[in-house]
């Protein structure tokens, strides 16, 4: 066994204790509604940037989650910042805030920060004042160096001064928010003590509750465990029928969205977060992505994001900061499927699906359509992709289906293209090669044979004779034979020209538009001289369209043979 090196050392670290919790509850429980949400996208995510947000741009974003439904947005720290000060203070003399909505502010746990964060909310008509302090036993015993005593008396003290500050502005609403900071690092017990504490001074109740929010400041522990805290403060908190028990976690794990919504299960009521989790370190929770995991599972998120693209293009905008192509539902290829498999299960799922059908597309969690994407976007064709992605394509931009035998012999000729290329082919390039390859400009079409015009003629005992023009080089010919059915005296008629055993194998026709402007797409197979061969034609007239398909057929076996000729003769000259 190699021994650990100096700087990747896992010795170092120590699991985090789980919490004795007997019969736990919340894995069992099932969220039913939305939470209350708070986002901090103006305090957390702006105090996260490199460029910290302007007054204008604080502004912008203001705005922004106003229109996405929030009801309660923290709009910074007025007593650490003369930027979010003058922000606050704008907010409140220019009006710019809705009945409907409450505007929060961060205070540590100091006396003069707390006064001017009074100041700052003047004349507001609701508000909410956050107040924390750090509560885990390393910030106790290694920052503050003082023991639990002296970090309640610092909240408690705290409590009653922004008691007596509210209680001088009586015209505004007022709303109180504790947070023990590092609460996922304070022991459980002192977490519940040190609430209980400031709950004595704010005295809650149903009608005026106060919001304790349990922030995963630092992510120490799997989601679960985060769980087990909350539904374990939940009950042995005093006064819970005035709390609003809320949770404010980060992505340190990468489970900040897990993690939160495990504490709602556990009794969690309110929930803080970021729209595409920007904060500190790896960020804050992604109201976004959470909101949207309770709308894919039919729970009406209670936010607008029905326009969730331009909502995260602005957010993107504002924080220069880039959206990841796979970020859940907003990336650019979260809706993308690649892989042949998954095309083809999205094909046939997408067939079968009809507008007012529950959502159930494999490898589609919701329908792209909800937030603004296209079904053009959802299959993109590479090397690991396979006919149905092809055929996928091909249907929606030719408005037909491409019969499964054609699906099979076109998509090997994409993957031989996106093999040479080493890159993605696009749907405008696949359309292309379609159309060169059966119907513009390949072997089977313009060099060959082409239909004139034609007639039919009924004969008896249900024979059809049909009389047919058809010109290749300049030259017209006419044929003229029998058979069951136009397509097989048609047939009959090139076996007996050409003397050449012919036999249709695959056949099919598509009806590409309707009206007037209807046109019909034929497809054919033909077994000729033992060989297969392909051919493809569309026309406004039916008939014309699987005549000149079956001719496009014979044009493919004459381009093959001779090209087969020119090959061998230059072999035996090479040798």
């Amino acid at each position: 066994m190699n021994t650990p090196q100096n700087n990747f050392n896992h010795q170092k670290y120590q699991a985090f204790k789980p919490v004795n919790l007997v019969q736990r509850q919340w894995p069992n429980n099932v969220i039913d509604q939305a939470p209350e949400w708070c986002s901090v996208d103006l305090r957390d995510g702006n105090q996260a940037l490199i460029q910290p947000l302007s007054v204008e741009q604080k502004m912008r974003l203001f705005k922004l989650l106003l229109e996405v439904g929030f009801k309660e947005i923290e709009v910074g720290f007025p007593s650490a910042s003369q930027s979010d000060y003058d922000f606050v203070r704008e907010l409140i003399t220019g009006n710019h805030i809705p009945d409907d909505v409450t505007i929060a502010i961060l205070t540590p746990a100091r006396e003069s920060f707390i006064q001017r964060s009074f100041e700052a909310l003047k004349g507001v008509k609701k508000a909410l004042v956050h107040l924390y302090n750090s509560t885990s036993k390393v910030q106790r015993e290694q920052v503050f160096k003082l023991d639990k005593a002296g970090i309640t008396q610092i909240a408690v003290d705290a409590a009653k001064v922004i008691k007596q500050c509210a209680r001088a502005q009586p015209q505004t609403q007022w709303k109180f928010q504790y947070s023990p900071e590092s609460f996922t690092a304070t022991e459980l017990d002192y977490a519940v003590e040190i609430c209980n504490a400031v709950n004595e001074v704010w005295q809650p109740t149903i009608e005026n509750p106060v919001i304790l929010n349990l922030p995963s400041t630092v992510e120490m522990s799997m989601p679960n465990v985060y769980a087990d805290q909350i539904e374990w403060f939940a009950k042995h908190i005093a006064h819970r029928e005035g709390v609003i028990i809320s949770v404010h976690t980060h992505n340190d794990r990468g489970s900040a969205i897990a993690a939160a919504e495990m504490a709602v299960l556990a009794g969690a009521q309110r929930v803080e977060g970021t729209l595409l989790g920007n904060g500190e370190r790896t960020g804050n929770m992604d109201i976004i992505t959470m909101a949207m995991n309770l709308y894919s599972q039919g729970i009406d998120p209670q936010l607008d994001l029905s326009n969730i693209q331009s909502i995260s293009e602005k957010v993107s905008q504002l924080i220069q900061i880039a959206i990841h192509p796979r970020h859940p539902y907003i990336g650019k290829l979260v809706f993308t499927a690649f892989s042949g498999s998954h095309q083809d299960a999205i094909n046939k799922c997408m067939k079968n699906y009809q507008q007012g059908d529950k959502w159930e597309v494999a490898y589609l969690p919701i329908d792209p359509t909800d937030l603004g994407r296209s079904y053009e976007e959802v299959i993109r064709i590479n090397s690991q992709s396979g006919k149905g992605g092809v055929a996928y394509l091909l249907e929606q931009a030719l408005s037909i289906q491409i019969p499964r035998w054609l699906q099979i012999e076109f998509s090997q000729q994409v993957q031989v293209y996106t093999e040479k290329t080493g890159q993605e082919v696009s749907a405008e390039k696949i359309i292309e090669l379609f159309q060169q390859r059966y119907l513009m400009s390949g072997p089977n079409t313009q060099t060959g044979w082409q239909l004139c015009s034609y007639e039919i003629t009924q004969k008896k005992n249900c024979q059809e004779q049909i009389s047919v023009a058809i010109i290749a080089s300049g030259k017209e010919k006419h044929l003229t034979g029998e058979g069951v059915g136009a397509l097989d005296a048609f047939v009959q008629t090139l076996a007996q020209y050409f003397k050449l055993p012919i036999t249709i194998i695959e056949f099919s026709e598509q009806a590409m538009h309707s009206g007037s402007d209807a046109r019909a797409m034929s497809f054919i197979c033909l077994k000729v001289d033992g060989q297969s061969y392909t051919g493809v034609a569309e026309h406004n007239d039916v008939m014309s369209a699987s005549l000149s398909a079956l001719l496009n057929a014979m044009n493919e076996y004459f381009f093959m043979r001779d090209h087969s000729a020119v090959q061998e003769n230059a072999i035996k000259k090479a040798g």
